[in-house]
């Protein structure tokens, strides 16, 4: 008797052993598992990122073209280009909530996919009609990719998401300086319908390559939980507003930059050129600007920005082309810069367990300032001069430093 019971406490005890083993090797896989969807999510949402900007950018190469085939002034050339940045910017609170049900990689495939098309459209011989219904298509497609890529990162995170927001930020201005460059470079050797149908077969073969990299159902709801923002939304109106500015002078400058390196003497190839210069120095801001406001603090290091904003932008309207180009990396790393230290500012000032949502606000006003901003310093050009409508975005740029210091208590435990 005593040996069966002796028997059946080794056995339990086998049977404990064992199932402690179990539980500490899934755990385990569990813990190595996290890290790696976390990666694969980074990585999917960088590549969405730089496509979908990629694609944004790409069409200040082909507005000059645009312009001498259709005729259009420079008013009218922001507002072909607003029907872009208009739908993708209109719809992103919309798309977000459409979408937040569903796996954000079949969202950010769907997404890349609907971009892809508009271009398809664009590239087929159907007029002016058919310029803009692909440019309302293609908006259509970015609309889902900020806020779903943006909250993914977020939530994969947590609080330790303002390094990998700056890196998935990074990543949108790599296809802003290779997408722009590609297509002024191809301009000169084919016309341009082949060539945005060449751009289009590119979002296509990145769609696939979302289908491969991203886990299929990463799992996000503990994350958004454990970093629901910085509670009671205040001062994220503000911020806003400043992201809204920060956006306009960019994108007021970039309507004008083609045309100010032609009038300078610049050739297509030039101006694709001075593109990537431009989006490689804001590139490089992404990285350096998120750690100078890391340093400053967001308040000072917005000031610090957008001060060297202005002071680059004349400098670009006033020297000759050699200097032009020799100051675009700068402007871009200041220009650009800025945004890496808002971006990663919205889950703090966000509403609690909102954080998605603040993401969709916060695209809209950025991506609508892109594209109303443009077609007012367009009408101010076509009533004064170019020079004006670069000077009034300089502006812009300084009228944002009163702005951020009205931000200061809000942030008041961050160093400033």
């Amino acid at each position: 008797m005593e040996t069966h019971g002796y028997r059946v406490f080794v056995l339990c005890s086998v049977i404990r052993m064992l199932n402690a083993m179990t539980t500490a090797n899934w755990a385990e896989k569990e813990q190595d598992a996290e890290p790696s969807s976390r990666r694969r999510n980074l990585l999917g949402a960088c590549l969405a990122h730089l496509v979908h900007d990629g694609y944004t950018d790409q069409l200040y190469a082909l507005l000059p073209v645009w312009q001498a085939e259709f005729g259009l002034s420079y008013a009218a050339l922001a507002a072909v280009r607003a029907l872009y940045s208009g739908t993708m910017g209109g719809l992103q609170v919309p798309a977000g909530e459409l979408t937040a049900r569903l796996n954000p990689r079949a969202v950010l495939v769907l997404a890349t996919l609907i971009a892809a098309a508009g271009y398809l459209v664009m590239a087929l011989p159907l007029g002016f009609p058919g310029l803009c219904a692909g440019l309302l298509v293609a908006g259509v497609g970015s609309s889902l990719q900020h806020p779903r890529a943006s909250l993914l990162v977020t939530t994969s995170y947590g609080g330790a998401s303002r390094g990998p927001l700056g890196i998935y930020n990074f990543a949108g201005d790599l296809g802003k300086a290779i997408f722009p460059a590609v297509v002024a470079l191809l301009l000169p050797v084919f016309a341009w319908r082949p060539v945005v149908g060449v751009m289009a077969a590119v979002g296509v073969a990145m769609a696939a390559g979302l289908l491969v990299v991203m886990p299929v159902q990463p799992a996000m709801a503990r994350a958004e939980k454990s970093h629901a923002g910085g509670g009671d939304g205040r001062g994220f109106g503000l911020l806003l507003a400043i992201g809204a500015f920060d956006t306009a002078t960019r994108m007021g400058y970039l309507l004008f930059l083609p045309f100010l390196l032609h009038a300078k003497g610049g050739q297509e190839a030039t101006v694709g050129v001075g593109l990537a210069l431009l989006f490689a120095g804001g590139a490089l801001g992404k990285a350096c600007c998120g750690r100078l406001g890391q340093r400053l603090g967001v308040v000072w290091g917005v000031v610090l920005t957008e001060g060297a904003t202005a002071l680059f932008m004349l400098a670009t309207l006033a020297g000759p082309l050699g200097l032009t180009l020799a100051l675009l990396p700068c402007l871009g790393v200041v220009l650009n810069g800025t945004s890496s230290i808002l971006y990663g500012t919205v889950p703090e000032l966000a509403r609690r367990g909102r954080v998605g949502r603040a993401f969709a606000l916060f695209y809209t006003g950025v991506i609508g300032a892109g594209g109303i901003a443009p077609i007012v310093y367009g009408a101010i050009a076509d009533h004064s001069s170019r020079t004006i409508g670069i000077v009034a975005a300089a502006l812009t740029a300084a009228a944002i430093i009163p702005m951020v210091l009205a931000l200061r208590p809000v942030l008041g435990r961050s160093p400033s």
